[in-house]
Formats: structure tokens, C-alpha cells, sequence
């Protein structure tokens, strides 16, 4: 009888302390998500993304307030995401931040290089799937030629979703997986290809 009460009681501590562990597991996760009441560098990466595409009008200050949550929000509605004002990863990934807290186009070139393929196929994807192999590559090549022009943003992130830019940003077409002619097309882009002869404006 002892014994079965020691097993029962052993068994009882070892699902307790799993349960503490699963907590303690999720309520860090959570404290990682940039929202209301958070401050730090991720904060002002996000600040500076979304000021630079015309979301956000406050100062760059690490502090995310209640116009930093609304600019969250009206991208997030921009970008066919939840609209909490919450920048979770799926926010931070179409934002251009990585859920560790980097900046894609400043985190190293692999993961920005990763990143932009990633984004700029998915793009393509979406705004000319039915197109010619060449005009998939113009596409992307257009993009390329305005994050170089000094009247674009400066990252790959930036001109796809400044705001007006792509229909397929704000129809949510964007978040489609796209194909392997799509990726291989803006890889020819990012390897120098550009049948758009450097244009800025899609034919």
C-alpha cells in the first residue's frame, strides 16, 4: 500500500512538473512576440519598416504604443494576416524581420538572400503566374530595379509592400506557395537577368 502511494505520488510530481515545463515553454514564446507594451530593437525595426511603406507615422522609438499596434493592424489588414496588432512571426516574416529578432536585409547575406528569393518568387507567383518564362523574370527584375532606384525602398521587402504597389499584396495573392517556374525566374532576376531593359513600371 506505501508503495503504491509513493508511485502514485512520484507519477503525480512528474506530470506537474511536465505541465510547469509546457507553461513556462509557451509563456516564453509569447513574451518573444513584439504587441502592446514591448520595447526593444525588434520594435524599432518594425517601426522603421512600416514608416518607410507609409503605415506608420510616430517616431522610431522602440516603444511599441498604441499607433505602433494600429499600424501593425493596418498592415496586417493590407496583407491578408490576422489583424490583432500583434507582430508574430507570420507579421515579422511579411514585414522582413526574422522571428529571432534580425532584419532580413541586414542579418547576413545568406539569410537576406534567402529571404528576398523567398518573397520575390512568391510575387512573381502571384502577380504573373500565366505569363511567359521571360515576363515572370521581368517582374522580378522590375522589383530588383527599384529597390536600386533612389525613389523606392532600398529592400526587396520595401517595394513589394510599399503600399499600392502590387494588386497582390492587398488580394492576399502574396501568401500563395509559389511554383518552381516562379522561383526560378527570380533567380534568374536575382542572378542578373533583366528583360525589363531596367524599367521600374510593369508592362
Amino acid at each position: 500500500m506505501k508503495k503504491t502511494v509513493i508511485i502514485i505520488i512520484s507519477i503525480f510530481l512528474l506530470i506537474t512538473g511536465y505541465f510547469c515545463y509546457l507553461q513556462s515553454i509557451t509563456n516564453k514564446s509569447i513574451e518573444t512576440l513584439s504587441k502592446f507594451g514591448s520595447s526593444g530593437d525588434e520594435v524599432k525595426q518594425i517601426q522603421q519598416k512600416l514608416k518607410e511603406w507609409g503605415y506608420y507615422k510616430g517616431n522610431v522609438d522602440g516603444v511599441y504604443g498604441s499607433q505602433t499596434q494600429q499600424a501593425v493592424k493596418n498592415f496586417q489588414k493590407a496583407n491578408g494576416l490576422t489583424a490583432d496588432g500583434i507582430a508574430g512571426e507570420k507579421t515579422l516574416a511579411a514585414i522582413g524581420i526574422s522571428s529571432s529578432g534580425g532584419s532580413s536585409s541586414g542579418s547576413g547575406q545568406t539569410s537576406s538572400s534567402s529571404s528576398d528569393l523567398n518573397l520575390l518568387s512568391r510575387l512573381v507567383y502571384g502577380e504573373a503566374r500565366g505569363e511567359q518564362y521571360i515576363g515572370q523574370v521581368a517582374v522580378a527584375a522590375v522589383v530588383l530595379n527599384r529597390v536600386s532606384s533612389p525613389n523606392f525602398p532600398n529592400t526587396v521587402a520595401g517595394v513589394i509592400y510599399q503600399r499600392g504597389a502590387f494588386d497582390v499584396v492587398s488580394d492576399g495573392q502574396i501568401n500563395l506557395s509559389p511554383n518552381k517556374t516562379a522561383k526560378s525566374a527570380a533567380q534568374d532576376a536575382l542572378n542578373g537577368w533583366d528583360p525589363s531593359n531596367r524599367s521600374i513600371i510593369l508592362f
